[in-house]
């Protein structure tokens, strides 16, 4: 399926009665915000496969698309474990594969001095198609999420108790971002008078849809995990 450049997110990890900590993994369109995957697991690692897990064999797509990510190590490892090519008893990544790694730079206060890009594959389409080193994105995700979903939130209270409903509110707020949540870099000048924006969702940007939808409408269509008693 076509796509564009990928950004990764690491949204964060909710106390879980079935083994303690869980991570959220999310992939993100850069051009669109669209977000495209999720996945939840008990490691980075683990997460980071269901994601391309799905990508593999329920959409068919046979290689990874072009993918940039922080310093965070979960990807690679899945990537080759789902999409690798088995070489003399290990797996190798293909020649088409295009991934960068955006480190952070600390001090010795741990704040932020910079970011060192790390080009993990890809070392000829980065000469002619480079892939921008840039985790702003990325950031904002984490504060997106985080404010959106209570369950992802620093050390709160309110953590998932299961794994069900903690997978079923990052579909749901991923539904809500992609479809009802107008987002102010995607807007466009509008024409009609008295209005100066055309407010866009990543969805709209995406062309999979003409219009912000209401949370009635996505009620009515989307299924809903239920919580039994």
């Amino acid at each position: 399926m076509p796509c564009g450049h990928l950004y990764d997110a690491r949204s964060g990890k909710g106390l879980l009665d079935e083994g303690g900590e869980y991570w959220y993994c999310t992939l993100i369109e850069n051009p669109t915000r669209l977000r495209l995957g999720r996945g939840v697991g008990r490691t980075e690692s683990e997460a980071a496969q269901r994601i391309w897990r799905y990508w593999r064999w329920t959409l068919g797509v046979n290689q990874p698309p072009p993918l940039v990510s922080d310093g965070w190590g979960g990807h690679q490892d899945a990537l080759l474990e789902v999409f690798g090519q088995h070489h003399a008893h290990r797996r190798t990544a293909g020649k088409d594969w295009h991934y960068l790694q955006v480190v952070k730079v600390h001090n010795d206060y741990q704040h932020v001095v910079g970011l060192k890009p790390r080009l993990v594959w890809g070392k000829t389409l980065q000469a002619s198609h480079p892939l921008s080193a840039n985790v702003a994105y990325v950031e904002r995700t984490h504060l997106t999420t985080r404010l959106m979903n209570a369950r992802l939130a620093r050390k709160s209270l309110r953590f998932s108790k299961r794994v069900g409903p903690l997978v079923a509110s990052a579909f749901w707020c991923d539904m809500v971002y992609n479809l009802v949540h107008p987002h102010k870099s995607l807007r466009q000048p509008s024409t009609q008078v008295g209005h100066r924006w055309i407010p866009r969702s990543p969805a709209m940007a995406a062309a999979l849809t003409d219009h912000l939808w209401s949370f009635y409408e996505l009620l009515a269509l989307v299924p809903l995990f239920t919580n039994p008693s």
